[in-house]
């Protein structure tokens, strides 16, 4: 917890990110475009030198970017790896930070482990606010993500005009770790809905209807959701699929979507679908794929029961 006279961390305050990856990069960048001094740690040298040549100052390990830094942010894989790095690494990131400072907690995370973690860090005198964005890599750039805010509203506060430099449109969900339940929730229903946008639109063409007709009369109907708006012809009937998401991102999220469910002792048949097809399809198709390979996956099945349906009438 944070005093109640502690300032507001704005320009131009020292931040530190630690995760330069597709998202964590260009809201960096962003950071340093509202006039923040930015310190940053990825452990692909590539990513770090991309900050570098933003301006930014790029640093050779996590602890050495959060040691000055009024507020770190971490836009990281996971959870564990979230854990890792703060409290675990023989050079941890709360050994590094300041009591009075914060941590802003951005990646995909489980909202039971985040409460953990706001013990452990409230011992040393230092905030926490889960704050996951959506929106994607074109919004990130853009600084247009939707963030999701969960912590004592004091250190929320404090920390808005850092979130403000990244995102439009910022929703207060309350305790700590709500933030990090709502990403999670989120991620879940569209998943669900891009699962049920690309099997209604190859059944659509097995019968020979326009796909690109289906997804036009799909977004002006009731079936219109995410991906029958941004990905379906985009990344899918394209069959581009590069939207800069992972589906072992997806299969993850729908997983802590799923996991909470359970310690809630909530219902939830559809979710255990959704994600067991995901992790199917992961492990079809490689640690690699874009999530709009869901389609990829969903077609080889289809080809797959074809070739057994021939295989039998050939053995009859």
């Amino acid at each position: 917890m944070t005093d109640a006279t502690e300032p507001a961390i704005s320009p131009p305050s020292r931040l530190a990110v630690i995760g330069l990856g597709k998202m964590g990069l260009p809201m960096a960048k962003r950071l340093l475009g509202a006039g923040f001094a930015v310190a940053a740690y990825d452990p692909v040298a590539a990513s770090r030198d991309a900050f570098a040549a933003a301006g930014g100052r790029s640093c050779g390990s996590a602890a050495e970017a959060a040691g000055e830094a009024d507020a770190v942010i971490t836009m990281l894989p996971d959870g564990t790896i979230v854990k890792r790095v703060v409290l675990e690494d023989d050079a941890p990131v709360l050994e590094a930070m300041r009591r009075g400072s914060v941590l802003i907690e951005m990646s995909s995370s489980e909202p039971l482990t985040t409460r953990l973690l706001g013990e452990r860090l409230a011992e040393a005198g230092i905030g926490l606010v889960d704050a996951p964005v959506s929106g994607g890599v074109r919004k990130a750039e853009a600084g247009t993500l939707s963030i999701m805010v969960g912590g004592e509203p004091r250190t929320a506060k404090r920390v808005r005009p850092v979130l403000e430099a990244m995102g439009s449109a910022l929703f207060d969900t309350g305790p700590l770790g709500s933030a990090h339940a709502m990403k999670a929730l989120n991620n879940y229903v569209s998943a669900a809905g891009l699962i049920a946008a690309c099997e209604a639109v190859q059944i659509g063409a097995a019968f020979g209807l326009d796909q690109n007709v289906m997804v036009d009369i799909l977004n002006v109907s009731t079936g219109r959701n995410n991906t029958t708006e941004n990905k379906l012809k985009a990344y899918m009937i394209s069959e581009a699929y590069n939207s800069g998401f992972g589906l072992a991102l997806m299969a993850k999220d729908i997983g802590i979507a799923v996991d909470l469910a359970e310690a809630l002792r909530r219902p939830a048949p559809l979710s255990h679908h959704v994600v067991a097809l995901a992790r199917e399809a992961l492990t079809m198709l490689g640690a690699q794929a874009d999530h709009t390979e869901i389609d990829r996956y969903l077609k080889r099945l289809a080809e797959e029961r074809l070739a057994e349906e021939r295989l039998a009438e050939d053995d009859a």
